[in-house]
């Protein structure tokens, strides 16, 4: 038996100053005031030094990790994002990857998911085969831009579902509709998302009932329907905003470059808090940094070598520190974007937020959402 003392618990809506936290065999038991939990005799205590505990955070579509591809080292890349608090992870592949890597890459992060820091992974997200190749970075790398062929997809779908939580697509590809039958017939749980498009409101709304519910790095690498010059397109972004069903992925950069600032209190504004989704997108892209411009000298992006953003360089919980700095949220807010939202998104009930008979996957936090200490399956990591 653990008890976390000396801390501030972070609920979804709220905050227990000066709380207590019990965690036995794994799993989150009592908390509240310390008034009102009673410690059992024998219990270690851990000193929280009044900071703040919340839910492990969940980071849904991530390639890499400290410079290192999840399909090359799938647990280095995990323990980089264990140590700034993502206690989930769902690794992510990509369509610049031929079926063979694809294959081949699936198999190594699957065996990662068993021991060591690969315990974070719980699924794949596949930001592949079938997107619009005019979209996203690499895009002259893109390996399934030529057409939808069952000989191609199907042994990765047979190889990936159903450990693939999330399946990418873009709804206008011709042929699509079948690649989606196979996935679902497959995995029926399996979520789709709409990725690098252009497609309409109805080609997007008509996936609805097969899953669709989540939209990648929304306002990033989607395009725009023109019908007239004179007036604006309505095309994914506006479809994602006005559904309710679908939930919106977020890359927050410390600049605002992937989603202006204004541009994300928009979408919070519309979409409300309930379907914001933070996102880390780490790549391990070796482009250079541009020397000058509006990127030069920025950290947390990473470039391919045409001089195009290609993901982030972010951990989660810098994406939540850079929320708080663009929209004002507090730790219950970015805490809900980037745990309890994503646990909603993949069903998984014992798991994103602090709640009795939780798996005890907690992260111990400053008032700047600075991480001081992880706590995976009921045991602090070495920091």
């Amino acid at each position: 038996m653990k008890a976390i003392t000396n801390i501030n618990i972070v609920l979804i809506d709220s905050v227990i100053y000066d709380g207590v936290i019990l965690v036995d065999d794994g799993v989150i038991g009592e908390f509240g005031e310390r008034e009102k939990i009673q410690i059992p005799e024998g219990a270690e205590i851990i000193d929280g030094g009044g900071n703040y505990a919340g839910p492990g955070l969940i980071d849904i579509h991530s390639h890499a990790g400290g410079d290192i591809w999840f399909y090359e080292d799938a647990q280095k890349a995990a323990e980089f994002h264990l140590h700034r608090g993502t206690t989930t992870i769902l690794p992510t592949l990509y369509y610049n990857m031929t079926q063979e890597e694809l294959l081949d890459g699936i198999e190594t992060i699957k065996e990662a998911s068993k021991t060591g820091a690969g315990r974070i992974i719980d699924g794949l997200y596949m930001e592949a085969p079938y997107l619009n190749p005019k979209y996203g970075a690499d895009v002259e790398n893109n390996r399934w831009a030529l057409g939808i062929k069952k000989e191609e997809y199907q042994p990765l779908i047979d190889a990936a579902a159903p450990f693939a939580k999330v399946w990418c697509i873009a709804p206008e590809r011709e042929g699509i509709e079948r690649f989606v039958d196979d996935v679902k017939a497959k995995d029926e749980d399996a979520i789709l998302a709409v990725a690098h498009s252009e497609a309409s409101p109805d080609e997007i709304f008509r996936f609805i009932p097969q899953g669709l519910i989540l939209a990648t790095h929304h306002t990033n690498a989607t395009g725009d329907l023109i019908k007239y010059p004179e007036v604006r397109g309505v095309c994914v972004d506006e479809a994602v905003n006005f559904s309710d069903d679908i939930y919106a992925e977020l890359i927050v950069d410390s600049r605002g470059i992937h989603v202006d600032p204004f541009m994300i209190r928009l979408v919070l504004k519309i979409k409300g808090k309930e379907r914001i989704i933070l996102i880390s997108d780490n790549c391990a892209f070796d482009g250079p940094v541009p020397e000058e411009g509006d990127y030069a000298g920025v950290t947390d992006l990473n470039f391919d070598h045409a001089g195009e953003i290609a993901g982030s360089k972010l951990s989660l919980d810098q994406a939540c520190k850079n929320m708080m700095k663009h929209t004002g949220a507090s730790l219950s807010d970015v805490f809900r974007y980037a745990s309890d939202n994503p646990s909603l998104l993949l069903r998984m009930d014992n798991m994103g937020s602090i709640k009795k008979g939780n798996i005890a996957n907690i992260v111990i936090v400053n008032d700047k959402m600075d991480v001081q200490k992880v706590m995976f399956q009921g045991e602090f990591i070495d920091n």
